[in-house]
Formats: C-alpha cells, sequence, structure tokens
C-alpha cells in the first residue's frame, strides 16, 4: 500500500497555509507533519436510535448502525479531515478489520501510517457502542499490543502538534520516550485523560503533564482529578499545570484559560438534535489544536471546536462523522443567510477561512463496511473482490 507520508490530505482547504507561508518567509523548515499520534486503533460497530438498554435475556432493535475505525483512529481522521498533515502511529493485525481499519485511514482519510506496524496473528481490537438517549454505553474486546509505542515510533517525526493520553497503559512499564524527545523538537502537545475504573483519580496523574502545551479533559475529569466542585473552578485549579487548559462540558459547552496569551473563554455547544456521541471529543480537540496551529483567538478556537463536534453527533459511525471543510462550508453558508442573527456574528471568524461559493472539500464518509469502493455510484454492479473489504467513500 502506497504512504501519503508528509502530503496534505486531497482538500481544497489548507487552514494552516498562512502559517507555512511565514515558516517559509523565515526559513523555518516544514515538519514532517502537523499532526502525530499514536495509541490503539479499534473497529467500532455503533448502533444508535435506542430506546432503551437491552434487559437480561431481551432483544431491542436498533434504528441506526454504522462501523469504522475508532480509537485513536478517531482523532486522526478528525484532523486529517480538518486539513491537517496527519500521522499515526498504531498496530495492526491481518484480519479483515484491520485490513478496513489501515485502508479507511490510508486510503481514503489520507492519514500517514509509515510509523505504524502490521503484526501477524493480532486480534483487532473491537468496541460495541450503544447509543441512548444523546449518551453511549459501550462492550469492548482487546488483547495487548504486541509492541509499544515507543518501540513502534523510535525517533519520532517533526510535527507542529501532537497528542498524549495520559490514561493509556504502557506494554513497555514506562512512559513513551517519543514524548519528551517530541516536545524537546517544539512540537506542541495536547494531553487527553480517560476514565479512572479504580475511582481513585489520583492527582499523581497530572505530574505526566510536565512538558505538554495543553491539557484537555471533560469536566468529570477535571473535576475529580483536582478535587472541585464546579468546571470553572476545575479549570482554575489546573491553570498553572499547562499553558493552554480546555474544559469540555458536553451540552453546557466549554471553557478554557491560554497563559501564553491571557485570554479566558468560555462558549456554549451547539444546540442540534444530537444521534451519536461518539468520538465528538476527538472531533473537539481536532478543533482546538487546528485553532491553536492556525493562531486564532481562544473564544474562536473553542467555538470551532463545537461547531466540529456539533455537526458530528448529528451522524452515526464515530470516526467517519467528523466533519471535513465541505460539511463546514455547507453549514456555515447555510447560517450566513439565515435569520439567527447571534449565531451569525459568533461564527463570523469562519469568512476567512472558509472560501466563498462551492467548496470543493472533503465531506463525511458513510460509516459502513462497504461492498463498493465508491458508495456514490449505487448503480456500478460490478462484482466486488471477495477477498478484501473495501471502503465506504466519501461523496
Amino acid at each position: 500500500m502506497p504512504s501519503a507520508r508528509g502530503a496534505a490530505p486531497a482538500h481544497a482547504v489548507d487552514p494552516l497555509r498562512a502559517v507555512r507561508e511565514r515558516d517559509a518567509a523565515a526559513g523555518r523548515p516544514e515538519p514532517q507533519h502537523d499532526v502525530f499520534l499514536a495509541g490503539t486503533v479499534f473497529l467500532d460497530i455503533v448502533f444508535t436510535g435506542l430506546e432503551h438498554m437491552p434487559a437480561a435475556g431481551t432483544e431491542v432493535w436498533a434504528p441506526g448502525m454504522g462501523s469504522s475505525p475508532g480509537g485513536v483512529a478517531n482523532l486522526a481522521i478528525a484532523c486529517s479531515r480538518l486539513g491537517l498533515r496527519t500521522s499515526l502511529a498504531a498496530a495492526f493485525g491481518d484480519d479483515y478489520y484491520a485490513e478496513f481499519c489501515y485502508r479507511t485511514l490510508q486510503e481514503q482519510e489520507g492519514v500517514d501510517l509509515s510509523r505504524s506496524r502490521r503484526f501477524g496473528r493480532w486480534h483487532t481490537p473491537v468496541t460495541v457502542s450503544m447509543a441512548v438517549e444523546r449518551d453511549r454505553s459501550m462492550v469492548t474486546h482487546e488483547h495487548e499490543p504486541p509492541l509499544c509505542a515507543g518501540h513502534m515510533i523510535g525517533d519520532p517525526p517533526t510535527s507542529r502538534a501532537g497528542f498524549v493520553d495520559l490514561g493509556a497503559p504502557d506494554p513497555c512499564g514506562s512512559a513513551p520516550d517519543w514524548v519528551p524527545q517530541a516536545a524537546a523538537r517544539g512540537t506542541l502537545l495536547f494531553a487527553d485523560v480517560g476514565w479512572d475504573p479504580t475511582g481513585a483519580w489520583s492527582p499523581a496523574v497530572l505530574d505526566h503533564l510536565a512538558g505538554c502545551h495543553a491539557f484537555m479533559p471533560n469536566a468529570v475529569e477535571a473535576m475529580s482529578y483536582t478535587r472541585t466542585g464546579t468546571p470553572r473552578a476545575a479549570v482554575e485549579a489546573l491553570a498553572g499545570r499547562t499553558p493552554l487548559v480546555v474544559v469540555t462540558d458536553g451540552a453546557r459547552g466549554a471553557l478554557a484559560v491560554d497563559a501564553t496569551t491571557g485570554e479566558r473563554a468560555q462558549v456554549p455547544a451547539l444546540q442540534v438534535d444530537a444521534l451519536d456521541p461518539t468520538g465528538a471529543g476527538d472531533v473537539f480537540g481536532a478543533g482546538v489544536v487546528l485553532g491553536t496551529l492556525a493562531g486564532w483567538p481562544l473564544a474562536d478556537r473553542l467555538a470551532f471546536a463545537a461547531l466540529c463536534s456539533g455537526l458530528a453527533v448529528q451522524q452515526f459511525g464515530g470516526s467517519l462523522a467528523a466533519p471535513g471543510w465541505g460539511d463546514i462550508a455547507d453549514w456555515w453558508h447555510a447560517v450566513r443567510d439565515g435569520d439567527d442573527r447571534a449565531l451569525r456574528e459568533r461564527y463570523a471568524f469562519l469568512d476567512r477561512v472558509v472560501p466563498p461559493g462551492p467548496v470543493r472539500a472533503v465531506r463525511r464518509a458513510e460509516a459502513t463496511i462497504a461492498q463498493r469502493a465508491d458508495l456514490a455510484e449505487p448503480d456500478d454492479l460490478s462484482e466486488p473482490d471477495p477477498s478484501r473489504p473495501d471502503l465506504g467513500g466519501a461523496p
């Protein structure tokens, strides 16, 4: 499979074009990637629209269902959809699940996988997610990856930004060595942390934020680690840990402090009819990273991230619900021509980044393991190759 190492995805919008031009004028070398990340790729199977969870010994029907790469792939695809040159280091098995995830990431989404590895006889991790009333429950099957991230990555590539999962277990028994190396090379590291199943919420976890540029927990995580009672108090308690702190609070929006600019901001969530929240936090994080790399004001960064996650939750399928610039342009053109003055004024900054008129850029793909390479051509009834699964193409 050909690698797209260092190449921009085939998107019409490059949100960092001005940054690249300034760097070139100043004689600064172009990093190999805009975003570098490492982690575990899952095959996500998402059921949506359930009226309730099944009780023991019963069956319920889901009106919506999708399959897509999940886990760290949610973040990788969200970044690439926004025009960021994205590279991912992950383990892939040799089963059909792995083939689908690998090809979706590399061939359809333009994610560089040159730091990833294929392993024989290793089962692809699988998560089944069930969405009920704006929330979700999950069942996961996973085997320990055959190689830790530090050994797989080796000498990390140069990158404008990177992601660190503070809660991810490390098979090596120590922190992956690529993180301090990347920070020393000027990579802005954006840290996240997952749910603590032990309930301890040890503040010692926050010690791993040393060298990170940003920390982006949700409200429950932030309050639990800081022993505070409100998201605002948690943000203030975390403000000295990293230059940028962003706390997401679900339907109530997000709030943040940026010590590098002295800004404080709070923005509401986009009011939408949410179908599936799978991957919404990753989409939000990708929006914050893009705005930070582009040098946007903090309030605009949060508003843009809220827009991206708000568009994503209206679709099912996790990673493949992440919006591209085509989706963003469609939304903005409708809002700009609509009657909601407050929304139009809040997002007026999009006029500086979304080209006028039709945008030839990536839009959301179908979240399915399809038999045809391009779902936009339903009349093509040629026989598929039964030896390998094909991808759902982006319309």
